[in-house]
């Protein structure tokens, strides 16, 4: 029996923090997100500023600048020193334009395309269907409409750059020379792994317009002569000689018996001893977390028809296509590789 006080009240167990945690985070990571499209993040890249500065140059009241640097500042996105507020490193990092691994097209784009609304996950948790196109399939919309294949490429980009630096450090590819980069966006995969990996090319398999947002960041880093882009339908196309194949981002689009599917092609296309590699966000193999891996697999809720995956799920799936040599790998912040040999002799 639990002590009670004078009136016979249970006292409670455990504080509430957790739950103020989560009130008050909602509104304090949208002011994260105005705070970038205020513009607050450049005008600090120049330098440390006031507040008084600040406001000056954002246009805003004083009370209403405060309140969001001293969100920042409490996240660790801000320091502050003799008065004035500085980009603390991962600001430096990932919010300020013309950084290789700029994060801020990212947060542009779920604000313009009203993805982080009450109304669409709950439409979307009721329905079973994502929203953000308006209950349309995610890849038919960007296959019909070029502009926005290349604005949400632009997005895949901002988030894909920094893994893509970190993962071909934990994994040995000294021995491949060709990789398929199958669903593969911007190429930030490719034009990581043939940075790491000199004697290894790469190709680009996507939607055509995707492709032309490809082509034109595997020129701004030169590599032209090593990393190629191809229009393929990975469903139904089959895919060129390689003895890599590389999946981002792609398992969490889709169910798992169309994930299924795309292992065994690979197994069936990729030549023998070849390797195959996906690359995501896992769960803990109990699903208990990590939380941001959780809210990753909410919002497939409103973009794909997909889900995140535990490590031990996605090594099944290799195994039962036959792979062997299966490895899950930690890369690089909350990113894994789960990675999978195709036996030497298999030719299907």
């Amino acid at each position: 029996m639990k002590p009670a006080d004078s009136d016979g009240i249970n006292k409670p167990a455990t504080d509430e923090r957790l739950l103020y945690d989560i009130v008050m985070g909602i509104y304090g990571y949208h002011a994260v997100l105005l705070a970038h499209s205020l513009g607050l993040f450049s005008l600090l890249s120049d330098g440390p500023r006031s507040l008084r500065k600040i406001c000056g140059c954002l246009r805003i009241p004083a009370r209403p600048a405060e309140a969001l640097v001293l969100a920042c500042r409490s996240l660790g996105l801000l320091t502050y020193q003799d008065g004035r507020y500085a980009l603390a490193p991962v600001a430096e990092q990932y919010l300020v334009a013309g950084s290789p691994t700029y994060f801020g097209t990212f947060f542009d784009v779920s604000l313009a395309q009203g993805v982080l609304t009450f109304e669409n996950l709950q439409k979307a948790a009721l329905s079973d269907a994502p929203q953000i196109y308006g209950v349309k399939d995610m890849y038919e919309t960007h296959e019909s409409q070029a502009e926005r294949a290349r604005v949400f490429t632009r997005m895949m980009h901002s988030h894909s750059m920094a893994p893509a630096l970190a993962w071909p450090d934990v994994i040995d590819l000294s021995a491949h020379r060709v990789m398929l980069d199958i669903g593969g966006g911007s190429g930030a995969h490719s034009i990581g792994a043939a940075l790491r990996w000199p004697l290894l090319s790469a190709l680009v398999l996507d939607l055509a317009p995707v492709c032309e947002v490809a082509d034109e960041y595997i020129g701004s880093f030169g590599l032209n002569e090593r990393v190629g882009t191809s229009v393929v339908d990975i469903w139904t196309g089959p895919f060129p000689k390689a003895d890599l194949h590389f999946y981002s981002d792609i398992y969490h689009d889709f169910t798992p018996e169309k994930c299924r599917f795309l292992t065994a092609k690979s197994f069936k296309y990729l030549d023998s001893g070849g390797r195959i590699i996906i690359h995501e966000m896992l769960f803990n193999d109990d699903k208990s977390g990590p939380f941001t891996v959780a809210g990753y697999n909410v919002s497939m809720l409103l973009w794909t028809e997909g889900r995140q995956f535990s490590g031990s799920e996605l090594s099944t799936m290799l195994e039962e296509a036959g792979f062997t040599e299966i490895q899950v790998t930690p890369t690089f912040g909350y990113w894994h590789i789960v990675s999978g040999v195709k036996p030497r002799g298999k030719t299907v």
